[in-house]
């Protein structure tokens, strides 16, 4: 079978591996730069026999998509910024009641309603820290429109395999780009179907009682089994509880699922990395320009490397550590104040040796912007 071959944003780049992922359902509200992908949705989700739905706003939309979920649908909504605040208490929800779904946030200017056309990476720690307690969070960026499908299947799959809501952070930049894309066939890439209970009707189904391989079987909100759905800490049931040990273990749970399968979560792409003797860690749209760098000095004989991350949270801080060692510099790119550096920094045995090329006023970062932070790091004798 011939792949089709699309000219296409990144934006739609995302949309055709929603639907490849199997994506059924999609709730949204318009709001820039993400509104490509509800337009797109809503043409083609009815044609592969799917739902489009567009909701009064972002907390009903991603309301939507978790009652979807929970009858058995994939669930995929999008939004930036603005958007991503609202939705910040159904996610939570979403966590603790360990309900599957995609939400797409392609990043813009912010904080409020920022900067709406423009490209920024500001919503990095939000994505991790936006709902609020204790839990853990699975988000990946692209900086391409292939990596963009891939990660949106990736997306898909991660939310089937750990109940979780899985965030895609993409930025305008990117969501915007016009590029080629390659659709692989049926069957090339692996999709993971939503694991269903094999018990009978009658038979007592725990929805929260994990499998030895740690995964939690699902059935059908309104088909055979009867169960409780809440944002309440609860039971194997679903019922609410008080009880300290039940709540204990499930927060536990919660963050275990996650945060113990870090090596299985994380995505990445190494760009010059085996005699690197400065790395550039970036993501996202800010890669473009810190692999154009690379690829140019490395020309002129400078040993400078790329470590792309596709996976932001959670954080791999083992991969950082170990591909940044022996660097004598690590120089993090992005389009923020430095909110993935701290977790760098934190993360290697030389913090005082992590430094920043960033741009915040809706710009794209440049390989100039970074060759000139470079440029001062190396002034310094570093």
């Amino acid at each position: 079978m011939t792949k089709k071959i699309k000219f296409v944003q990144g934006n739609e780049a995302c949309v055709e591996g929603a639907l490849y992922a199997g994506c059924s359902f999609f709730a949204g509200y318009p709001i820039t730069p993400s509104t490509e992908i509800a337009e797109l949705l809503a043409a083609r989700l009815p044609q592969h026999g799917g739902t489009f739905i567009q909701m009064e706003d972002e907390i009903a939309a991603m309301s939507a998509i978790i009652g979807a979920s929970l009858t058995g649908k994939k669930v995929l909504t999008a939004t930036s910024g603005p958007g991503f605040s609202l939705k910040q208490e159904a996610i939570g929800y979403a966590c603790m009641a360990e309900v599957p779904c995609v939400v797409a946030n392609v990043q813009r200017g912010g904080p409020s309603t920022g900067n709406p056309t423009h490209v920024a990476q500001g919503d990095i720690n939000q994505a991790r820290w936006g709902t609020h307690g204790d839990h853990s969070i699975i988000a990946l960026t692209a900086s391409n429109h292939q990596d963009i499908f891939q990660m949106t299947v990736d997306a898909f799959n991660l939310a089937e395999t750990y109940r979780t809501p899985v965030i895609l952070l993409f930025d305008e930049a990117v969501g915007h780009l016009r590029a080629k894309l390659e659709i692989p066939t049926e069957g090339e890439l692996h999709v993971v179907d939503r694991l269903r209970t094999s018990l009978p009707e009658g038979v007592n189904y725990h929805p929260y009682l994990p499998r030895e391989d740690g995964r939690l079987p699902m059935s059908d909100f309104g088909d055979v089994h009867r169960y409780n759905v809440t944002g309440l800490f609860h039971d194997m049931w679903g019922f609410p509880t008080a009880d300290p040990t039940y709540i204990n273990d499930l927060l536990h749970h919660l963050v275990d699922k996650i945060e113990n399968n870090v090596k299985d979560i994380t995505r990445y792409k190494e760009h010059f990395m085996d005699d690197a003797q400065y790395v550039l860690v970036s993501y996202g749209s800010s890669a473009r320009s810190a692999i154009h760098l690379a690829t140019e000095r490395r020309l002129r004989g400078e040993r400078l490397g790329v470590l792309e991350l596709q996976s932001i949270w959670p954080f791999p801080k083992e991969l950082i550590r170990e591909k940044c060692d022996s660097a004598r510099a690590v120089l993090v790119c992005e389009m923020n104040m430095g909110q993935l550096t701290a977790h760098v920094r934190a993360a290697v045995r030389k913090p005082n040796r992590v430094f920043l090329a960033n741009r915040t006023d809706g710009k794209l970062i440049s390989p100039l912007d970074i060759k000139r932070s470079l440029r001062m790091i190396q002034g310094r004798g570093v």
